[in-house]
């Protein structure tokens, strides 16, 4: 029975959803998971530079899983491919006529590119919770369907979210973190009812725009700095800025609250040293460009990040004239 009356609730959006059209589920692991159960995966190519978060869900449906490494350009560096090809689209770098070129038994990542649009016929997954203010749920592309028998439900999960939105992210930080992990064991579900509601509120056309401005901004500013080449994506991510000690940047941004993430430790598990998969983990700083930030916000970032490098690169020159030196 219906319940009328009583206090009201969260109120119901209307507004249009980007990706109303996909399947709809509780996070980006069990993307994967329903696209292994619906086409028998058994074998699968992952690439070394990413995070631990799908491991779980491999080994549990007993998928070989064979590593591959990317270039500078973030493309994989494999040939040929038996079985399943796992593409992770960092940072939106890779375009949809690239990824067809692959061939077939492709899976693309899309969680750092929300708003490129999916191939048809080529199985492809977005994370909500990497671009908006949500605590989970994600989207999937696929031609075969199974069937989802039970719901999500995130009101326990939206205290960091609310926290952070009245007070400063320190407070609630160990909240996000612990909501991060529930999903390492949470089953196949769709997406909880208060997630979609709140994605049907989002204006993804004002937050498109303000990402791509930023990150051209920033791109324009920090190009002839960064080891990486990169093209401009439509509501990006966050700017991937590749420097030669840019772990040592991270630590001294962090003094000012700008918060640099390292977005997959687990690289270094998985990789050796001399690997450039292994640097770039370490020192690419991906920074970030959301809705949340402007030009004005950008423009303090770059400024902070010229001074430390500048300051780095006289400390080395500081130091070879020392060497030189005590040399001659």
């Amino acid at each position: 029975m219906k319940e009328i009356g009583g206090y009201i609730e969260l109120d119901t959006y209307t507004g249009q959803m980007v990706h109303d059209d996909g399947i709809k589920l509780n996070c980006g692991r069990n993307a994967l998971a329903y696209i292994i159960k619906a086409k028998n995966i058994k074998k699968i190519h992952m690439p070394k530079f990413m995070c631990d978060s799908n491991d779980k869900v491999l080994s549990e449906n007993g998928v070989e899983v064979v590593h591959y490494s990317i270039g500078l350009d973030f493309k994989p560096q494999i040939k040929d491919h038996d079985g399943w090809l796992y593409i992770v689209n960092f940072y939106g770098q890779l375009s949809n006529e690239y990824i067809r070129s692959l061939g077939k038994n492709i899976i693309v990542d899309n969680a750092q590119a929300y708003f490129q649009e999916p191939i048809t016929d080529i199985d492809t997954l977005y994370t909500c919770r990497k671009f908006f203010g949500v605590p989970d749920g994600a989207i999937l592309y696929t031609d075969k369907l199974i069937e989802v028998n039970e719901r999500d439900e995130s009101y326990k999960r939206m205290n960091f979210l609310l926290g952070r939105f009245e007070r400063n992210a320190d407070e609630f930080y160990q909240e996000y973190v612990d909501n991060n992990r529930v999903f390492k064991n949470e089953p196949l579900k769709t997406m909880s009812k208060l997630t979609e509601n709140l994605l049907h509120g989002i204006d993804y056309q004002v937050i498109k725009k303000r990402r791509t401005q930023n990150f051209s901004y920033l791109d324009m500013k920090l190009a002839s700095i960064n080891k990486l080449k990169l093209n401009i994506p439509n509501g990006a991510f966050m700017y991937p800025l590749y420097l030669e000690k840019g772990f040592e940047i991270r630590k001294k941004l962090q003094k000012l609250k700008i918060f640099i993430p390292i977005l997959w430790p687990a690289v270094f598990n998985i990789c050796s040293e001399d690997e450039l998969e292994y640097d770039m983990a370490k020192n690419i700083l991906p920074i970030p460009v959301d809705q949340r930030y402007t030009i004005q916000d950008m423009e303090y970032i770059v400024n902070m990040i010229m001074y430390y490098s500048n300051l780095e690169r006289e400390e080395n020159k500081v130091y070879e004239k020392s060497i030189n030196v005590r040399n001659c």
